[in-house]
Order: structure tokens, then sequence, then C-alpha cells
């Protein structure tokens, strides 16, 4: 009973807080959730805006999905229990499970933000879960120091349980029910992401960025094993700059190291699920069990070293952003590492009266070494897409998907595997 009545109050406060959420300019050095968004990394600092009252502004993210994929594999059956481990389950056309976003953004003095983001329901977890949130200094005039205010013009501190700042693809993806910033539908075959206690500091200046951060290794912390778990230590540098008028370029390089832990989740740590729903899965698979369907998970859960390059070059419409990632590492039970490198290279064409149309593609490519398989695996996948914002806070996109699997084992679920086929998704940000 406890349960739908969190429901029912949740969906009473979006009902009634949609014109004050949008109604509102953007909260100072913020990402906007809608169209705004869109190619935004790191939010600039602003410290032009003055602090006069505490702002609340509320939103959500709001998405929905119609799957038309088929599957199949080539792999010999593996009867345990008199159960073909291998032979994947039937999947047909129908609508994916809705999932929801609540977004709370607050100013609580001058340059101190608050962000906190609430899973309202998601493929791996059905109930209302906290994602994540941080606490965002952009200014310590309660300080005041006019050398510190100096210097605060070009720095940034971010502190809390949040979405770590490795890499730039991480801005471009779905993040369970915020899909509106995503030109595709579905995230990378081998997705860097993960939440965790952290503290970031940042240097902004004349379009050079450089960022430094320590967490933990995993979602779910803890105070036992402390001979068995460490920090991880990631950073990035990078050039973001609109040259000219209609030439817009940036390249950044991001490191993460995590030398110690009982279970890092940088390629496991997305809690909402992936949005190809059950594809490559054996007939006892479950939608929430089974929610990082189509994924590539390299399970470096002990140690892990990852670098990402991406450069991003917009010229009006035209739009390219592209990710290179080689990592390495092992899980407790290995005694060397292994490696995974992914490439990837998405292009877009955004056009119309208010550029809210654009068609793109993406190629994706994976190669990597898995425990208990003697050769490199790799898999491929393009994804086309066709998408209209209708509103700066209403997007429709259609998308076809080609994904295959290569290099498996003949006893391997995926070998000789591909899925392909449409989604449709509506989605909506504010």
């Amino acid at each position: 009973m406890k349960k739908y009545l969190l429901h029912f109050a949740t969906t009473m406060i979006l009902a009634g807080s949609v014109h004050l959420a949008y109604g509102q300019k953007i909260l100072p050095n913020m990402r906007p959730y809608d169209q705004r968004g869109l190619n935004m990394f790191e939010p600039p600092k602003n410290d032009t805006a003055t602090f006069t009252h505490l702002q609340l502004k509320i939103g959500a993210g709001f998405t929905q999905q119609f799957q038309a994929l088929r599957h199949s594999n080539e792999a010999t059956p593996n009867i345990v229990n008199g159960v073909d481990q291998n032979k994947l389950i039937t999947i047909g056309n129908g609508f994916n499970l809705a999932t929801a976003n609540l977004n709370l953004d607050a100013t609580l003095a001058d340059g101190i933000e608050l962000n906190v983001i609430t899973y309202l329901s998601s493929r791996h977890h059905n109930d209302t879960w906290v994602k994540g949130g941080y606490l965002q200094i952009d200014k310590l005039s309660f300080l005041h120091n006019q050398t510190i205010d100096h210097l605060m013009n070009n720095v940034r501190f971010r502190v809390g349980d949040f979405e770590i700042n490795y890499g730039d693809a991480h801005f471009r993806r779905t993040d369970n029910g915020q899909a509106i910033q995503n030109p595709f539908v579905g995230n990378y075959i081998m997705d860097a992401f993960m939440t965790a206690i952290s503290g970031e500091a940042y240097v902004m200046s004349k379009g050079w960025i450089g960022m430094i951060g320590v967490a933990g290794s995993q979602v779910n912390t803890t105070v036992t094993n402390p001979s068995g778990r460490g920090p991880a230590i990631y950073g990035k540098l990078g050039f973001d700059k609109q040259l000219t008028p209609d030439f817009r370029f940036r390249l950044t390089g991001s490191i993460y190291t995590n030398r110690k832990s009982p279970g890092n989740q940088l390629y496991n740590g997305d809690r909402g699920g992936s949005r190809y729903y059950l594809v490559m899965e054996n007939t006892q698979a479950t939608i929430s069990n089974n929610a990082w369907s189509g994924e590539y998970n390299p399970q470096f859960s002990n140690h892990v070293t990852s670098i990402m390059i991406n450069p991003f070059i917009q010229y009006r419409g035209l739009v390219f952003f592209g990710t290179y990632e080689h990592a390495q590492g092992r899980t407790g039970a290995e005694t060397s590492n292994r490696k995974a490198d992914q490439l990837v290279g998405d292009l877009l064409y955004y056009f119309g009266p208010k550029q809210n149309i654009y068609l793109g593609v993406r190629y994706d490519w994976v190669k990597g070494e898995l425990p208990g398989i003697s050769q490199a695996v790799n898999i491929d996948r393009v994804q086309a897409a066709l998408g209209w914002y209708i509103a700066p806070t209403v997007l429709l996109k259609a998308e076809y998907v080609n994904q295959r699997y290569h290099d498996y084992p003949t006893n391997n679920i995926n070998y000789g595997g591909q899925f392909h086929g449409l989604m449709l998704e509506g989605t909506v940000g504010f």
C-alpha cells in the first residue's frame, strides 16, 4: 500500500509541476534535460548569475519503446537439467516497460547547486529508488575573499554520489527515462557508465577543460574488506570552442583506473538496463534479471584501467561524434590482465526550421577477451535513426539496428549470433 501511495503522490507532484519546471529558466551552471542540453557536455560556468533566493526546478524524463526485433544463433546445444541453455527465448513485436526519472535541481546559495535524480521505474528495478545526486560549487562567496573569488571564476567542485564524468559518451547516452539527448535508441555495446561516491575538481578557461576525480569503485559501498578495495582515480583533459558561428570543435581524452576492488562496476553500473529487451538471451531469461541484453561486459571487476578519446565536430546541422576506448583489467580470480577495445562513430544531420529533425547513423565495434574463452571475440553494430523534436521537450525517434557476434566458441550462446530490426521510441524530458 505504501508503494502505491508513493507512486500516486509522485504522479501528482509531476502533474502539478510541469508548468513550473519548464517555465523556469535554466538554473545557472546546470545542464538542461530537454533539447537545449543536446550537444552539451560539462555545463559552462555562469558567474554572472546573482542569487536572491532558493530556486527549485522539478522535472522528469519519460520514455516508451515499441520493439520489433528478431534474433538468431548457431550455438551447439548445452543441456542442463533437461533445458538447452543455448536456445534463444522467443521474442516478437511489442511494447517495452515504460521508464521514468524524477529530476530535482536547486540553487541553494550563490554559486552552489544541488542535483538529485530518482528512477521511478526501470527495467532492472520496478520500484522507485534514487540514482544519485551531487552538490556543485561554482562560487565560494561565503568566504569573502577576493583572491578565492577570482580563482573560482575558472574552478568548479562537485561532490556526492553521482554519475562520474569519465569520457564524453555518457553525456549522449540514454539514462533510464532520460533519452531526449540520445539521437539513437540503444547505448554503446561496451557501456562505460557508473554512479559512485565521488569528488571532482574542474578548471575551465578559454575553451580548455581539465578535471580530476576520486571515487569509490562500486555502486553499493561498504566498510568491510578494507584490504580488498581501493579508490578509483580518473581525469579528463580537453578543448571545446565555437571557432566560428558555424563551426564548433571539441576533443577530450579521459582516463579511469582502479587497482583493487571486490566488484568494480565501470562497465556494468547501469542500473536501468539496455533498450533491446531479451535479445540473445536464453529461454529462462527475465526482463529484470537479464537487464543488459545486447551489451558486452569485459568483466574487469577487480582491476581496470581505461582510456577514452572523444572528438566532436559540428558544422551547422552536421554533427560527428566519435569514441575510441581501450581498457584492460581482470577479475579477482585472474592473475594477468585482459584487453578490450571499442571504436564508435556517430554522423548526424539536423535540419528543419529549428533543426528539430535529424537523420543519423552509428557504427559500433568492440573486440575483447573474456574469462574462459581462449581467443578474443568481437561484436559489431549498425544503427540508423530518424528523429523529430515535436517540441524542445518531446522527441520521437525510429531506429533500425543490426548487431552481429563473431569468434565466440561453438558452445557459447552468442556463437553465430545476430539480432536486427526496428525500434520506435517516444521520450519526454524537462
